[in-house]
């Protein structure tokens, strides 16, 4: 097996320092590619390959042909000017050595293969002749038939991005939608608010509601809303219509004077929420649900309650949630030390963690889809982009206190939940074998973030003898925003999570048409107790709401809280 160079760690620490202080940090380090080079076995061969598809090209015998579902090249001049077909055919074939050089690295158990192939899928996509106007042949002819308006209107795009979107391509238009009147509008209202965190409890839509409540966690990074987006594509409103009793936590954004928040401070607000929930309602226990990184601030709760020895919960969900990172993932191209370090004494001394830089790391991890696609369309084409509601809420970020995302750093380099007592949250020793409540996990198929085979992991960790695991079609959001009505929704269900291999579960698994919200609503029902008639008012009996939902947080309101 090839040794590592002794310098590599420092050169992935420049190439992903996409952590991302800066977009020019991604230039700076792709530089850095030849450097890895002589870590690839066979790359000598592989060059001679590609030498050999050019040849085969340029006679009119290459097999390299775009996908047809491949939107950079669906216009007709790919395939009918033999100039653009032989620059399309030329591309592809260097795309494909770059990804069999890829998978050499990966199979030859260098440590740092996740690494080189994210700066090759930043390098292979930057490189696409479509993201160059004249390399773009639908571009040109939008620039014939506008009389040139749309380059005019592609570089004011170009210039408004680079003054006030941190220097990204915008991927939905500005002011498109209004939270509380387009999105998050589910009724309800606040009925707690602290420094940390507001409580929102949702009006029941239905005559009766099952008696144990269900507490909803979203993860800190982002606002809670992807979770209660437009009417008719909301979890939250869905589960209402199906007669659970919904509680929302809805974090504050945090600023620099924050910056000591960490895994207790959001871990407490949790169980400071079960204990209003509880008053609020009158019920002994509650039903959790986190999602991605709410799940794992629930996991330190739920161990909490478990080594004081409290029954506060009735059922646990995770919802594409890792607790053990280790594995071939894309974000572990970012997992040296290096890197993490540079991004730790980052936060460290801003206070925070930017949303922007946040975004960023996530965002060129698919370049083709959350870059270019952009850049082409806003810049080249001259056009606004689409208003999308999850893309909305994609752009309207917030930032992470720097003791959690310390924490969140650390769990990623080193999956601490994953090895008993390995971490502590709020004094207690954490083993996710203390989490024996009932367990729902839903993994996504494409999920790019939290790949499905380390979120069904969670089923193997948690120490529960009821646990079901749920995989859902599409990705990391697209699979959570992801309603009954949607035609394209399917996922699969199994028997034995947690006693059987990922590959074995899947290889048994039966795929079912529609969302996996209805199995989770069904599951929920059954560990939500009876039917009992639904309150009249949120707030419980002396009707405490604050503000109606979506409340002040989310739209950091906080001089008004």
């Amino acid at each position: 097996m090839n040794q590592p160079d002794p310098d590599i760690e420092r050169t992935l620490a420049q190439k992903v320092q996409a952590l991302f202080p800066d977009q020019e940090s991604v230039s700076r380090g792709l530089a850095d590619t030849n450097a890895l080079a002589s870590q690839v076995p066979g790359a000598g061969s592989e060059v001679m390959s590609l030498w050999a598809d050019l040849l085969r090209i340029q006679v009119g015998g290459s097999g390299h042909e775009p996908h047809p579902k491949d939107a950079r090249f669906a216009d007709p001049t790919w395939k009918e000017n033999p100039v653009y077909r032989t620059w399309a055919q030329s591309y592809l074939a260097w795309v494909a050595m770059n990804k069999r050089v890829g998978q050499r690295l990966e199979d030859s158990g260098f440590k740092y293969a996740e690494g080189v192939k994210f700066a090759q899928g930043i390098l292979t996509s930057a490189l696409s002749p479509t993201n160059y106007f004249w390399g773009n042949p639908a571009a040109m002819k939008r620039a014939f038939e506008t009389g040139g308006k749309s380059v005019v209107q592609g570089a004011a795009n170009f210039v408004d991005d680079m003054i006030h979107n941190n220097r990204m391509p915008s991927m939905v238009p500005k002011n498109a939608f209004t939270v509380g009147e387009d999105l998050a509008v589910t009724p309800g209202a606040v009925v707690t608010r602290d420094e940390v965190a507001e409580l929102i409890q949702y009006t029941p839509v239905t005559a009766k509601v099952r008696a144990v409540p269900t507490l909803v966690i979203p993860p800190p990074i982002g606002r809670y809303y992807f979770l209660d987006l437009a009417p008719g594509r909301s979890f939250v409103e869905y589960a209402v219509s199906e007669g659970l009793q919904m509680f929302m936590l809805s974090w504050r954004n945090p600023e620099k004077q924050h910056a000591a928040w960490n895994f207790d401070t959001y871990a407490a607000r949790v169980i400071e929420a079960v204990e209003q929930i509880k008053e609020i309602t009158g019920q002994e226990k509650v039903n959790v649900i986190g999602f991605c990184a709410g799940g794992l601030i629930e996991s330190a709760a739920l161990n909490k309650l478990a080594v004081e020895g409290r029954d506060d919960i009735g059922a646990a969900s995770f919802a594409v949630m890792l607790m053990d990172w280790r594995g071939r993932y894309p974000m572990n191209a970012f997992a040296n030390e290096a890197v993490l370090d540079m991004a730790r004494k980052a936060s460290a001394r801003k206070g925070i963690f930017a949303a922007h830089e946040m975004g960023g790391a996530f965002t060129w991890l698919r370049p083709d889809d959350l870059v270019w696609n952009y850049w082409v369309n806003n810049y080249l084409m001259g056009k606004e982009p689409p208003a999308f509601d999850i893309l909305a809420w994609n752009a309207d970020g917030t930032r992470l206190p720097a003791g959690l995302h310390a924490q969140f750093l650390d769990l990623f380099a080193h999956s601490p939940m994953a090895h008993k007592d390995a971490a502590s949250y709020l004094d207690a020793p954490f083993d996710a074998k203390n989490i024996t409540v009932p367990v729902f996990v839903q993994g996504a198929v494409t999920d790019h973030l939290t790949p499905w085979q380390g979120t069904y992991r969670t089923t193997e960790l948690v120490g529960s003898d009821d646990v079901t695991y749920v995989l859902s079609n599409a990705g990391h959001i697209a699979s959570l925003v992801n309603p009954p009505a949607n035609p394209k929704a399917s996922y699969f269900t199994g028997s034995k999570a947690g006693q059987v291999a990922a590959a074995d579960w899947q290889a048994g698994a039966t795929k079912q048409s529609g969302s996996w919200w209805t199995e989770w609503v069904r599951w929920s029902n059954e560990r939500s107790g009876a039917l009992i008639n639904a309150p009249k008012t949120v707030g419980g009996k002396g009707g405490s709401q604050l503000v109606p939902a979506p409340g002040r947080y989310v739209r950091d309101d906080v001089d008004a809280a």
